[in-house]
């Protein structure tokens, strides 16, 4: 995995939101994630997103966490917005305050893998590893074109730290 680190400033998202926990995520039968995943795109949700900042970018985020990665937190899967102006009935906002990240690029590979395998890393490096201690406010990962194909999947993850 490729690692930097970025500051970037607030974002603004639209999406839907569940309450999960890793715990729950381990099992799929279990867990509100993938769920989540498939409702949104099956059903189209983007197209239904106003204000869309980079139509066909995808964000998954983790926030809102009871404690770290091991206790419970909420996920949203959305599009980052320039407003708030017009959000569907069924979505929900959120913004994500300007923090410190450390960026990591993973892939290609193939899903659940080119999720899961990185997260995996992520949970076990110490402080240094992960370029300063983690904030526990918000976690993203980005889908945008070099997530097209499913078998080659590229894509960013970007854990808050301080």
């Amino acid at each position: 995995m490729q690692k930097t680190t970025i500051q970037l400033p607030e974002i603004k998202l639209v999406g839907l939101k569940v309450r999960t926990s890793n715990k729950a995520e381990i099992d799929f039968a279990t867990g509100k994630i993938f769920p989540s995943v498939q409702k949104y795109f099956h059903e189209n949700i983007a197209n239904s997103i106003h204000n869309r900042k980079k139509p066909g970018t995808t964000l998954c985020v983790y926030t809102e966490y009871e404690s770290d990665h091991q206790g419970e937190y909420s996920y949203l899967i959305g599009e980052e917005v320039e407003s708030f102006s017009e959000v569907p009935a069924g979505l929900e906002k959120h913004i994500i305050a300007p923090q410190t990240y450390t960026k990591f690029t993973h892939g290609p590979a193939a899903m659940p893998e080119a999720v899961r395998e990185p997260w995996f890393k992520i949970w076990s490096m110490n402080e240094e590893e992960l370029g300063g201690k983690r904030r526990y406010h918000a976690d993203f990962e980005v889908y945008d074109e070099r997530a097209a194909d499913h078998q080659n999947i590229v894509l960013d993850i970007y854990i808050g730290v301080n």
